[in-house]
């Protein structure tokens, strides 16, 4: 295995964990500064009105992109699979 395939299997393993991660954690990321903004206009410092409607967010994400998340981890890991035999090489 070259330092060539080392570093393009390491930057579609990274491509791929933000392909992944990413949807989940800009809406946690929207959902967190919108709450922000709010406690800031507000002055409202619950603990709770932070962190439940991040959490929430986060959970719904997964519900709904899991099966999507899914798939491109598995497609990945094929990839990774189908190309153990030319690894050797």
């Amino acid at each position: 295995m070259s330092s060539e395939s080392a570093l393009d299997l390491l930057t579609n393993m990274l491509w791929s964990a933000a392909l992944v991660a990413g949807p989940v954690m800009l809406a946690t990321l929207l959902v967190g500064l919108t709450i922000s903004i709010f406690q800031v206009a507000t002055q409202i410092q619950e603990i709770t009105l932070s962190y439940v409607p991040k959490i929430v967010t986060a959970g719904t994400m997964l519900i709904i992109l899991g099966p999507w998340m899914v798939s491109q981890l598995t497609s990945f890991a094929t990839e990774l699979y189908l190309l153990i035999p030319q690894l050797g090489r």
